[in-house]
């Protein structure tokens, strides 16, 4: 049975968020409505956009440079 997109993002979330710029994990849609995680990043940062993979387990995944984020 195939996990679920919210199963396969918790599984990755601690990996992805321990490397160097990364500050979220999140999910949302692509530009055709399906689902996809976001993985952000506080400025580009080549080196760790390599290290991310283009699909986790089948779902697609988008890099967004978000800046910094504070918490309000």
């Amino acid at each position: 049975m195939a996990r679920s997109i919210q199963d396969v993002k918790a599984k990755y979330t601690n990996r992805l968020l321990a490397l160097p710029g990364v500050i979220s994990v999140g999910i949302g849609k692509d530009p055709e409505g399906q689902s996809v995680i976001i993985i952000g990043l506080e400025s580009p940062h080549p080196e760790t956009e390599k290290k991310i993979p283009k699909t986790l387990e089948g779902y697609p995944v988008r890099v967004e440079i978000l800046g910094t984020v504070k918490a309000l």
